[in-house]
């Protein structure tokens, strides 16, 4: 991509306050973003081969959005941190192994999706996130869910399609959480806390895919009060 183009598209940043460039072949981060700094709203890099995000991202003071699925990176600056009017933070596709130890300071954070990486846990650094709506984290390596769990601000929580055969009770203590998604994982009947159905907020619980069949979740004890939860919000949105 020559340079007139990106000159274009820096132009179209600046009135717009949105920068998107995706499906460039781009192998870094466009330095030249430093220029708008205080401009940019939004930032989409998807569909790239970038593999490093520079330090500099921490500049960008106001950004609310910002997107870099399918891209190759494997690790994020502590830089990111710093942007603590981030909203909306997608990096769906990557080979992220974890995140930095300060994530829990992007205060505003509602959205994140880190659907198809490579992360083995559940991060702690989430639950100090208290405007946290949707966490994705479908699609990696996770085993298990901790006990910090229990601290996730989040109404939604995703972890379809990864390797769970052990929950914490404490997603039950979850005061937000409405949606949690466990499909194709590898739990037995026994493992999933029973506390979910009897004694949670959740009124959506999708477990299809697992070792045991959908039918026998009818038989826990509490069943009955999930239904009345999961049939109240269905009214409600009805």
């Amino acid at each position: 991509m020559g340079n007139s183009a990106l000159k274009a598209h820096l132009e179209t940043a600046q009135k717009t306050g949105v920068f998107q460039l995706t499906g460039k072949g781009l192998t870094e981060f466009p330095e030249d973003l430093q220029k708008l700094t205080s401009n940019l709203r939004t930032i989409d890099l998807s569909n790239n081969k970038i593999d490093l995000l520079p330090p500099l991202i921490g500049k960008f003071s106001f950004l609310k959005s910002l997107v870099l699925n399918n891209n190759k990176l494997t690790a994020l600056p502590e830089e990111l941190c710093k942007l603590k009017k981030l909203e909306t933070l997608h990096l769906n596709g990557n080979h992220l192994r974890q995140l930095p130890a300060a994530f829990g300071q992007l205060a505003a954070l509602k959205t994140l999706s880190l659907s198809g990486n490579q992360l083995r846990t559940v991060p702690t650094q989430l639950c100090g996130l208290r405007h946290l709506d949707v966490v994705d984290l479908s699609r990696n390596q996770i085993q298990n869910v901790p006990d910090t769990v229990g601290e996730l601000q989040a109404i939604e929580l995703n972890l379809n399609q990864n390797q769970i055969s052990q929950i914490s009770v404490q997603i039950s203590h979850c005061p937000r959480l409405k949606v949690l998604r466990l499909e194709e994982n590898c739990l037995e009947l026994s493992m999933l806390p029973q506390s979910i159905l009897s004694d949670s907020q959740i009124s959506l619980l999708a477990v299809e895919g697992n070792l045991f069949e959908i039918k026998k979740l009818r038989e826990l004890e509490g069943y009955d009060k999930y239904m009345e939860r999961f049939t109240a919000t269905k009214k409600k949105f009805a």
